[in-house]
């Protein structure tokens, strides 16, 4: 049998095993730091911002197919095809812009992943957040690539947790459906700063260029396997193998917010709780829901951290590799892609040496948001462009619906980014 059409049996034989890039970036998006800005939403809004996750789902899937088909169908990543075709001082800078939120981001994730883990098993957070982000980058450069890609898609069970919580606390449910049928929307300058600001934390540039290189990691996996433009036998399997995997990871982002949202309203935001990061929502979820919630929150933490620092270094490092025409690959050995790994230990020591200045987690969760909503904007401009161009995507430059919802997705990216600017 061909090796197009093994390829093909192969995606088409078992749903479980199609899911993998677009799953890991789905849940990699519930990071510490989105889980502080949901925790924020939902302790000050109550049920008042559930109807964004609704919003944002289409929309994610929307960019993040459009990335993954770039990858998929070229066989280079974003930063790659964006060198290709750009001039390079918009390539490196927006290259750039996206290396400097990833390490703020990293060490907000490394500073909260600490303080989650003091508050479980006590002693100094700068211990826990030297010996995770140390982890992190142990297992990233010595673990192989499929078996370390195997860790990531079953780290993403993690999230269940928060979806486990709102069935251990009491929930008005006929609040909640409300909520979502007739949305509570406010034009105060708090409420329309954190839509900004869950927006800015779901759909991020990161994980645009982390989904497009892992499309090319797949490929380089398997021998049979090759862009589409040299095997467009291969792109139903592939596309719907894609859509698959998207829709599920990105149902997974989006339906986990929507339960740290759910949750930190139910019970923060009833008792007038205020938090401002990941670990004050689960200090104060311990005298309000128990003892068993607060241990979830609190492991949560850990273990969506755990998931999100790879994909948040890695990410800069396949930008980085791209746009300077280096080896890059998870699956190569480190004598092989020294500057490759080289960026990754710089972005995840650089999020470690962040938290022993005088780093404020709070402002760096903020900043972290602005600077990625800011960066979203052109670079989703570029995405588009590009996934709509024949000489870059073929016969596969993406039409219709995919392509409109895309637009929509940038336009709605825009909106928000104004508005950051907009006087409270």
């Amino acid at each position: 049998m061909e090796p197009q059409l093994l390829v093909e049996d192969e995606a088409e034989r078992s749903w479980t095993k199609r899911l993998g890039p677009g799953l890991i970036t789905g849940a990699a998006d519930d990071d510490p730091s989105g889980i502080a800005t949901y925790s924020q939403a939902g302790a000050q809004f109550g049920f008042g911002l559930l109807w964004t996750m609704l919003l944002t789902y289409p929309l994610m899937v929307a960019i993040q197919s459009v990335s993954a088909r770039m990858g998929r169908v070229t066989g280079s990543g974003l930063a790659t095809n964006l060198r290709r075709h750009y001039p390079a001082p918009i390539v490196y800078v927006a290259v750039l812009v996206l290396l400097i939120a990833n390490t703020i981001n990293i060490a907000a994730d490394l500073a909260a992943m600490g303080a989650a883990a003091k508050l479980v098993l006590g002693g100094p957070v700068q211990i826990y957040v030297v010996l995770l982000g140390t982890f992190s980058l142990l297992l990233q450069v010595f673990v192989p690539y499929e078996r370390y890609a195997r860790i990531l898609k079953w780290l993403t069970l993690v999230l269940f947790t928060y979806v486990a919580i709102t069935f251990v606390i009491p929930v008005d449910w006929k609040a909640v459906g409300f909520s979502i049928v007739k949305p509570p929307i406010q034009f105060s300058g708090d409420y329309l700063t954190t839509v900004v600001a869950v927006l800015g934390t779901t759909i991020s540039p990161y994980l645009f260029f982390w989904q497009a290189s892992q499309e090319v990691e797949e490929i380089r996996s398997e021998p049979a396997q090759q862009p589409l433009l040299k095997v467009p036998m291969q792109a139903r399997a592939q596309f719907k193998r894609i859509n698959l995997d998207t829709w599920v990871g990105m149902a997974m982002s989006n339906g986990v917010a929507f339960f740290i949202i759910l949750a930190a309203a139910a019970t923060l935001h009833t008792h007038h709780v205020e938090v401002k990061t990941s670990a004050d929502a689960a200090n104060a979820l311990k005298p309000i829901a128990g003892q068993f919630a607060f241990l979830l929150f609190s492991l949560g933490i850990v273990g969506t951290g755990l998931l999100a620092l790879p994909v948040l270094a890695g990410s800069a490092a396949y930008a980085a590799a791209g746009t300077m025409r280096w080896r890059n690959s998870l699956a190569l050995q480190v004598n092989l892609a020294k500057q490759f790994y080289a960026v990754i230990a710089v972005a995840l020591l650089g999020g470690v040496a962040l938290t022993f200045t005088h780093f404020d987690p709070i402002k760096a969760l903020y900043w972290s948001a602005v600077v990625n909503g800011l960066a979203s904007v052109p670079i989703m401009v570029l995405v588009m462009l590009m996934a709509g161009r024949r000489d870059i995507m073929g016969q596969f430059a993406v039409t219709g619906v995919l392509r409109y919802t895309g637009w929509i997705a940038t336009a709605v990216m825009a909106l928000a980014s104004v508005a950051m600017f907009w006087p409270a």
